[in-house]
């Protein structure tokens, strides 16, 4: 009995053994209680509230029904051969009368010289202040102011912006003639007007080969003083006149599209041909020009601002040949327009040609809109 009972508690214990206690987990072992942080949402995105798009600006595409039966109108009116250009110069259209046919320019040509040297200007090739010497051998023909300076002298130095100023304003022909001089001759303009794809734009030889070609006589100097050349054209016989001057009109070698001029223009007014000085300089030259205040700028409105540039050719009666005025109209409101205006021959009065003229440019100014 008593080894039975000491069986059964050895029994016991040998069980007890096999029965591991709970095993005590060090402090520093023990896991911390998982905390699960939220995160607020992000807010969100402020995205701009779109502006509504700005009222679109109708650029017309043609001009004023008005404005174009106005222009046909002075045109079928008026007796000789007209071309006419209007270009809205802040706008897309052009519209006009014998818009890519050849004119004579005369002292439009003016207009190239002056790019041409202040295009060199920008370059640093020439400057403003720059002088040029002026003989008795360098004077012109026709309108000329300088030369009774440069006759009471033997010489003048005038600098270039002078130069610029008399071409332009009162558009002296030495002055001009000088200025091409020092730009390097006609070809120098030629290049400028190709280099810049003005279009169909002539330049000549220079006034005092020209001019004497259009009157049928060979440049001699001494033409330039007084009215020695009047007194020589008068000597050819009327025939040998007439060929010439039917010579330069069919073809001139001057010659200039109306709406490449106005399109010239209208790219001068943009700054697109000179820089900002060089191209506030000409037009506001072109503004303070004196010659034919009766023409384009007599039907420009008060209010209004007007630059122009002015030629007049030969005559030989009953025909007046190359009268001419082209400009830029400022309205109001500051848009512009470029007007041009090109007689080739005429045998109307010089008032009649000045109400064609003043009847273009008061229209431009009626049906701006």
């Amino acid at each position: 009995m008593f080894a039975r009972s000491a069986l059964i508690v050895l029994l016991l214990a040998t069980l007890g053994g096999c029965v591991s206690a709970p095993a005590r987990i060090p402090p520093q072992a023990q896991s911390k209680p998982r905390v699960i942080v939220t995160q607020p949402a992000p807010p969100p995105v402020q995205r701009p509230t779109p502006r509504p798009p700005e009222p679109a600006r109708v650029a017309r595409s043609t001009a004023p029904d008005q404005l174009v039966a106005d222009i046909d109108a002075a045109w079928r009116q008026f007796p000789g051969r007209t071309g006419i250009a209007v270009q809205r110069i802040d706008g897309d259209w052009v519209t006009g009368k014998r818009l890519g046919e050849y004119f004579p320019q005369q002292s439009v040509s003016k207009m190239w010289v002056a790019m041409t040297i202040l295009d060199q200007v920008d370059s640093g090739r020439v400057r403003l202040d720059q002088t040029v010497r002026i003989t008795m051998s360098d004077l012109a023909v026709f309108h000329q102011p300088i030369r009774d300076r440069v006759i009471a002298n033997g010489a003048v130095e005038e600098t270039v912006l002078s130069l610029l100023e008399q071409a332009i304003t009162a558009s002296d022909n030495t002055a001009n003639d000088s200025l091409l001089r020092t730009a390097g001759g006609p070809e120098a303009v030629r290049n400028f007007i190709e280099r810049k794809r003005l279009g169909k734009i002539r330049f000549g030889p220079g006034e005092r080969l020209m001019q004497s070609q259009i009157a049928g006589l060979s440049w001699q100097q001494d033409y330039s003083i007084g009215r020695r050349f009047y007194a020589a054209r008068a000597e050819l016989p009327l025939e040998r006149r007439k060929a010439a001057l039917d010579a330069y009109l069919a073809d001139p070698v001057d010659g200039a599209a109306p709406d490449a001029i106005a399109g010239a223009l209208a790219r001068l007014a943009r700054g697109e041909l000179l820089s900002p000085a060089s191209t506030r300089l000409l037009l506001a030259m072109l503004e303070r020009t004196k010659s034919g205040p009766n023409r384009l700028k007599a039907g420009v409105p008060a209010g209004w601002r007007f630059g122009h540039k002015t030629g007049t050719g030969q005559e030989l009666a009953p025909v007046s040949t190359g009268y001419n005025d082209i400009g830029i109209m400022t309205a109001p409101d500051g848009t512009r327009y470029a007007v041009v205006v090109m007689i080739a021959s005429t045998t109307s009065s010089i008032p009649a040609r000045m109400a064609m003229m003043q009847a273009v440019s008061r229209a431009v100014a009626i049906h701006h809109r």
